[in-house]
């Protein structure tokens, strides 16, 4: 089950930043017995094409050699399109941006991929694929 996060008062919600933490803890766990090995955590550049940094929230490395970036999205439920829908073709170019600025590192990069997990209220979802960088 998806933890939102431990709660300051009763009838309060958690705050943005614990949300988005315990949803990175899930898509990692469930990532992880799926094979995927963590290698950056939040990863972040400077100013992109929309003069906001990009980031990627975790950066894995398949079994078969398969650099994964992966956006964590979650959402409290499906509704309004879901946590998945929520990832726009902007937030998708800051993604790709941040993604190049990593390949940097690379002298030959591996073959790559952008992952998306959603998290509506219990239910996560694993799409592999989600969106192309061309």
């Amino acid at each position: 089950m998806f933890n939102w996060g431990s709660r300051s008062k009763p009838d309060s919600k958690p705050d943005t930043k614990t949300r988005g933490d315990a949803a990175e803890d899930a898509a990692l766990a469930h990532l992880e017995r799926a094979g995927l090995r963590l290698l950056e955590r939040n990863y972040r550049v400077g100013a992109g094409p929309s003069r906001h940094a990009g980031e990627v929230d975790l950066i894995m490395m398949d079994r078969d050699g398969t650099l994964v970036f992966v956006e964590v999205r979650a959402r409290a439920d499906a509704s309004h399109g879901g946590a998945a829908a929520s990832v726009t073709a902007k937030k998708q170019q800051r993604l790709i941006y941040a993604a190049q600025h990593y390949l940097l590192r690379h002298a030959s990069p591996p073959p790559c991929r952008f992952d998306v997990v959603a998290l509506d209220g219990d239910q996560l979802t694993w799409l592999k694929a989600a969106f192309d960088a061309g």
